[in-house]
Order: C-alpha cells, then sequence, then structure tokens
C-alpha cells in the first residue's frame, strides 16, 4: 500500500447475508487527512466504516487498512449515540474507560488512566465524569462516545455522523478535536448526509449503494456524481447550486439485493 494511503480498496464487495450492501468499488482514502463518506441513507456509509474496521470481511476484492497491517489493530470506531441504549447503567468515565480495554484488558495501568483523563478532558467531560449515561442529553452523549474513541491507541479514527443531530457547543467541540486529531498525524474518516460537512473536508467518497466517486470535494460534489448517487428526485440545481431533499431519511434506489 503506498503511504500516502490509509485505505485501499480493488473491486470491494460488502454483503450483510445475501444482502450486497457495497457493490464492487475501488478507490483510496489518503493518510492524515479528513474524509467524509456521503450518501443518501442505505447507500452503505456505515457499512463502508464497518469493512474498513474489519468488522465486515470482504464478499469480493479486496481492502487494505495500514492501521490494520502487521497484526496491528490502530483504529478508534466511534458509533452514534442514537445506536446506544439509554439505560446503560455506566458512568461517562466508565464508557470512556472501555476505549483502553482492548489493548489493557481489564487490568489498567496509570498510563491507561491518564490516557482516559485526557480523553474526557479534550471533549469536555470531566465535571460529568460520574453521572450516568442516561441521565445525559443527546450532545452530551455523543461527546461520551468521541471520547472513547480519542482514549484508545489510534491511526485511524472512524466517526459514524458525529455532527447530527447534536446541539451546536458540542458540534464545534467535536469539530476542533477533528482538526486537532489531524494535526497529530491521524486519519480521520467520517460519515455524513450533510454537503457543508462534505464540501469543507480534505477528501470525499460518495455513495450510491457503491462508490460513486472519490476525491477532492470540488471533484466529487458536482452535479453528475451527486444524480448517480441521489437519484434525480433528490437533486435540485437552483441558480448553479445543489440541494438534496431530506437526504438523511431517504433509501437510495437500487441499494437493495443485486448482483455485484
Amino acid at each position: 500500500m503506498p503511504v500516502s494511503n490509509a485505505v485501499v480498496a480493488r473491486d470491494l464487495v460488502l454483503r450483510y447475508g445475501r444482502h450486497t450492501a457495497l457493490k464492487r468499488s475501488s478507490f483510496e482514502i489518503p493518510a492524515g487527512k479528513v474524509t467524509a463518506v456521503i450518501g443518501p441513507n442505505g447507500s452503505g456509509k456505515s457499512t463502508l466504516l464497518d469493512g474498513i474496521a474489519g468488522l465486515l470481511a470482504p464478499a469480493a476484492g479486496t481492502i487494505e487498512v495500514a492501521a490494520r497491517g502487521n497484526g496491528s489493530h490502530r483504529i478508534a470506531y466511534v458509533i452514534q449515540s442514537t445506536k446506544t441504549s439509554d439505560a446503560l447503567p455506566v458512568t461517562v468515565r466508565e464508557v470512556v474507560t472501555m476505549g483502553r480495554y482492548a489493548g489493557a484488558g481489564w487490568r489498567l495501568t496509570a498510563a491507561d488512566r491518564a490516557a482516559v483523563d485526557a480523553a474526557m478532558e479534550r471533549i469536555g467531560l470531566t465535571d460529568l465524569a460520574s453521572r450516568h449515561i442516561h441521565d445525559l442529553s443527546g450532545g452530551q452523549r455523543q461527546r461520551v462516545f468521541v471520547a472513547q474513541g480519542l482514549a484508545q491507541d489510534h491511526e485511524l479514527l472512524l466517526l459514524d455522523e458525529p455532527l447530527t443531530g447534536i446541539d451546536l457547543p458540542t458540534a464545534r467541540v467535536i469539530d476542533g478535536v477533528i482538526h486537532d486529531e489531524v494535526g497529530r498525524g491521524c486519519t480521520i474518516v467520517l460519515t455524513t448526509h450533510d454537503l457543508s460537512e462534505a464540501r469543507v473536508a480534505d477528501y470525499v467518497v460518495l455513495l450510491g449503494g457503491r462508490v460513486v466517486a472519490a476525491g477532492p470535494p470540488a471533484e466529487v460534489l458536482v452535479s453528475e456524481h451527486l444524480s448517480a448517487a441521489y437519484g434525480s428526485s433528490l437533486l435540485h440545481l437552483e441558480a448553479g447550486r445543489v440541494f438534496l431533499d431530506d437526504p438523511a431519511h431517504r433509501v437510495v434506489a437500487g441499494a437493495e439485493d443485486e448482483p455485484s
């Protein structure tokens, strides 16, 4: 794999059982940059993160991930807080500490505890350390799971819609952390349904049941590619500007079971 790439996929197909979630696609994701994965609901965004993380094996083709090379797994994967149970009987500190278990097991060292403290400090959670997760707001819960990711030893940070449905102060904090991580040499891959978020990323992977296009935002987020990903019924062009109808909740046409 070229040193400049964090991920290289060739003819990659991802399936859940008989359901093809991502049709045959080839793409690269640069190292040390922010890559936005964008597309309508059902287009394969979370599936692609699962494939990168190694949680879903390719049904065909290959995917090389530098952070998983030579038996290592320097990947932190932050899911949406909406996918977690509000009834989790755990505190903020306990959830963030879980990020250390993969490397340390249940016996935490002083370095592990320091990493947890630093992650909570960076995301503004220190004062909430003893609060139970179910007592927090949606934005606070999102901060907790981002902090859990930061507490892990990682060179690749995967974020599943980290800025969706949260308050503005939390969005600013998470956005600041993302750029701080890049400054530390980390690669960020985040999913989004927001064109404005994708436009400010360094790189974009546009999905529509397959990788429609990948590259710099100015080359990917053009009407031709957006029409292919979202379908003509979801795309409006007004005075040269692109508008998407409710992209967070529409299912892309053709994303159902099809041969790859």
